[in-house]
């Protein structure tokens, strides 16, 4: 049975999306494994543009499914060959882009438990190794939904006053929702904050693991959200620490 990872903040902004979207790849290339990335984020869609398919027409969106016009299945798009991947293989659950497409479903509303039955029919008919959840930033009930059914939580945070108070809510629903595996994700720290020192106020506070602080890196920056970090720099720090990220995971 495949592992279900979801990836949260309390708000956008934290680089969730860009995340998620390194940690599936890691999955695969470290781990040769079969990986799904879905995007949940249906008002505000935007991990598949990490992995290329910003301006490519999606023949069936996940708002197509949630509205009964096609099966979970067809909304995958394998995405292995385009990222170059020698070891695993990856599939993009995309949300649509079109303003049209996010108003409509706005609009007209969905299953929510939809979601839950399409996640389940990923791992099992795909044969999953790895589902990771690009989750909607905040707290609502397709949130609720994808924590309460996840076996490893990742809550992305940045180290401000905004994000120390939101992740506190966000850690006690998690905790309330009986989620087996919790952690903390730094993200954007300054160069200047001492990493260590960091990661044990972090945990001080929360009382929950960190897996990973990510620094603010010029050459993150720089990709402009559109493409996957570490398939383009595998030498580099910020990849070591998406593989240790990633070696948590594994053990969850």
């Amino acid at each position: 049975m495949g592992k279900i990872l979801s990836v949260h903040s309390f708000r956008g902004g934290t680089g969730k999306s860009n995340i998620t979207a390194n940690l599936a790849v890691a999955c695969a290339m470290y781990g040769d494994a079969r990986v799904g990335v879905i995007d949940t984020d249906i008002q505000s869609p935007g991990v598949h543009v990490i992995f290329g398919l910003g301006g490519k027409k999606l023949q069936h969106p996940l708002n197509q499914y949630l509205q009964g016009q096609c099966k979970i299945e067809d909304v995958a798009v394998d995405v292995t060959k385009s990222l170059k991947l020698e070891k695993g293989q990856l599939f993009m659950f995309p949300a649509a882009l079109e303003a049209s497409e996010i108003t409509k479903i706005l609009r007209e509303g969905y299953e929510v438990s939809m979601l839950s039955e399409g996640f389940n029919q990923i791992i099992d008919n795909m044969n999953l190794d790895y589902l990771l959840i690009d989750t909607h930033p905040g707290l609502n009930e397709e949130t609720f939904l994808s924590i309460a059914v996840s076996d490893g939580l990742f809550v992305v945070m940045r180290p401000d006053s905004q994000d120390y108070l939101g992740t506190s809510v966000t850690l006690e629903i998690a905790k309330k929702l009986d989620v087996p595996n919790i952690y903390m994700i730094i993200n954007k720290l300054l160069p200047k904050y001492d990493v260590a020192s960091v990661k044990k106020e972090v945990e001080k506070t929360y009382k929950i693991p960190v897996a990973g602080i990510i620094k603010f890196y010029e050459e993150l920056a720089d990709t402009a959200s559109k493409e996957v970090f570490i398939t383009i720099h595998p030498e580099h720090e910020l990849t070591g620490i998406f593989k240790e990220i990633y070696e948590i995971a594994r053990q969850i």
